[in-house]
């Protein structure tokens, strides 16, 4: 008799296991039936056991699972105790579901931050192209070029009726700017306010700023890095958001470093554009001087010239310096090789003369006479500012002598002396005066040593000494330099030391020529030499021989006899009064 377990509707558990569709369906048509029978049985009893035909689907005691026992071996891998290979597919399927959706969001994540990345620096070679597209120079616009204002221009015919200065460099500058003139690296120096800066501006607004970036340099390397990232509408990758995927800390880079990485950037500009419009960009670093003279500064000239050099042989880009100070070329020119100088001096008489004329006869409608304009050129020279300053005047004559006042002023402000009344608090100050007047005082008897001092068509010719002369005169070799710098002295190209300008030539003269100035000149530096020979002698005071007191000196032999003495006091001395 086949096993035919009895199980009342309280002995099913159907709670613990989950079944199928099919298995639940199965288990409501048993359930019918089972209900079915029993309410036929009647209740012998009462009691509610039932039996299930052979062939029916019936609970199985150790599964608890619906179906018949081969449906139930199969559905268990064949071994009857649920732990078969078929119970780990779905959840096998949800483990690679699971894997597939993280690598999916991944993948995404990384093609969206690559994409991203390439985007970025597109756009950054993009921007920095846009620099250099015609018009886009803010430097014309600062400038105010674009204004109907007098500036340098050529000699051209149909030009000077616009502008009322004309200099003989400004068609080697528009040569450099325009790209004619490439495979060079070019430094502009002259001293402050002879027209460098307004040569170049000139040539930028003739080709409308195509292919050209210029900024200003400063002494703080920061600024530079800002300035030239300016220049060159590049941001120093600071506007990336790819920082917002990772915690950043501050910048861990310097200035220097910033500086060589937008030049990398310039150079693939530089090469794209090349190959596109084959001339080269043109970079202008404006005062060039500003920049200390310090290890920070000189790593940044090296750094410059060594660029300078790579692009001006490859036709890449023309970088022009523009510098009033000597110290830069005499850094430059150590390691140059395609550097060209170009010095800018202050206009010719006839230069001069001829644009006086022109600025009142057109901005006044006034004829000036010859003996007015000479009188102009006496006081103040062929410097363009002092120029500009003048012809704008109403009164030329009495701005001329305010010109010069000015320049005597500054000069007696910074090195004036102090004669034999010199502290020793302010010794290195006077230290550095007194070389000044010292050299200024040389230069103003050079000059009457002189055979011509004026030419009639070069103007004023300036008494100059050699480098290496001056140091020797002054007996300092670190304070030209600074002389330089605050615009006393001016050091050219050859390496020749003269006066900053005529008014400060003149300021020379009239100090030097005060009654009494050279015995208050030596006065100072008696003084000096005094305060400096305190300072490496050492006294020894005896006070015992105050007030007539004496020293005794007794010497006694090996015995202990005594065997000499000796008296040690002070003797008056013989005044100058005594005879």
């Amino acid at each position: 008799m086949p096993f035919r377990p009895k199980l009342g509707l309280r002995g099913i558990q159907t709670t613990k296991l989950r079944p199928s569709l099919r298995n639940r369906a199965r288990f409501l048509a048993a359930h019918r039936c089972c209900r079915e029978a029993s309410q036929q049985s009647g209740g012998a009893g009462g009691s509610q056991d039932y039996q299930l035909q052979p062939g029916s689907a019936q609970p199985t005691p150790d599964t608890q699972q619906w179906g018949s026992r081969e449906e139930s071996e199969s559905a268990s891998g064949g071994n009857g105790n649920g732990n078969g290979n078929g119970s780990w597919k779905p959840t096998l399927f949800k483990m690679f579901e699971s894997a597939a959706t993280t690598l999916a969001s991944l993948a995404m994540l990384g093609l969206a931050g690559y994409s991203y990345h390439k985007l970025y620096k597109y756009m950054v070679l993009q921007k920095m192209d846009d620099a250099f597209a015609p018009g886009s120079e803010p430097v014309l616009e600062l400038a105010g070029v674009s204004m109907k204002a007098p500036s340098t221009v050529t000699s051209e015919d149909e030009q000077s009726t616009l502008h009322w200065i004309s200099r003989e460099e400004q068609s080697k500058i528009d040569a450099i700017i325009d790209g004619t003139d490439h495979g060079h690296y070019h430094l502009l120096l002259g001293e402050k306010g002879v027209g460098k800066s307004s040569m170049l501006l000139d040539a930028i607004q003739k080709v409308d700023g195509e292919g050209i970036a210029m900024f200003d340099a400063h002494a703080d390397l920061e600024i530079v890095r800002i300035r030239l990232g300016k220049a060159l509408n590049f941001e120093f990758n600071e506007d990336n958001i790819g920082g917002l995927f990772s915690i950043r800390g501050p910048r861990d880079t310097t200035a220097l470093l910033d500086i060589e990485r937008a030049f990398n950037k310039l150079e693939k500009v530089a090469l794209k554009r090349r190959n596109r419009v084959g001339r080269p960009l043109i970079l202008i670093i404006n005062s060039l001087h500003l920049i200390r003279d310090d290890e920070d500064g000189k790593d940044l000239l090296e750094l410059l010239q060594q660029r300078a050099e790579q692009w001006a042989a490859s036709n890449l880009v023309t970088v022009v310096l523009n510098s009033d100070d000597y110290w830069p070329y005499e850094r430059l020119k150590q390691y140059a090789t395609r550097m060209q100088v170009m010095p800018v001096l202050d206009l010719k008489k006839t230069e001069s003369l001829q644009a006086l004329r022109n600025y009142r006869l057109r901005y006044f409608n006034e004829d000036v006479s010859q003996t007015t304009l000479e009188r102009v050129y006496d006081k103040v020279g062929g410097r363009l500012t002092f120029l500009n300053r003048v012809a704008k005047s109403t009164d030329m004559t009495k701005t001329c002598d305010e010109v010069c006042e000015v320049e005597k002023t500054w000069f007696l402000n910074q090195v004036w002396i102090f004669g034999d009344g010199v502290d020793d608090d302010v010794m290195d100050q006077q230290k550095f005066a007194s070389a000044a007047m010292v050299l200024a005082k040389a230069l103003v008897d050079k000059e009457k040593e002189m055979e011509h001092t004026f030419d009639p068509n070069r103007g004023h010719i300036l008494p100059q000494i050699p480098l290496h002369e001056a140091r020797e005169i002054m007996t300092r070799a670190d304070f030209i330099k600074a002389y330089d710098h605050i615009n006393i002295f001016t050091i050219d190209s050859k390496a020749m030391v003269r006066a900053d300008s005529v008014p400060m030539m003149n300021a020379f003269r009239e100090v030097c020529s005060q009654p009494g100035f050279d015995g208050h000149l030596q006065a100072t530096l008696d003084r000096i030499s005094a305060i400096e020979s305190l300072g490496r002698t050492r006294e020894i005071v005896a006070k015992d021989l105050w007030d007539d007191g004496k020293y005794r000196i007794t010497l006694k032999n090996a015995k202990g006899v005594l065997d000499k003495e000796v008296s040690f006091e002070v003797v008056p001395g013989k005044r100058d009064d005594d005879g």
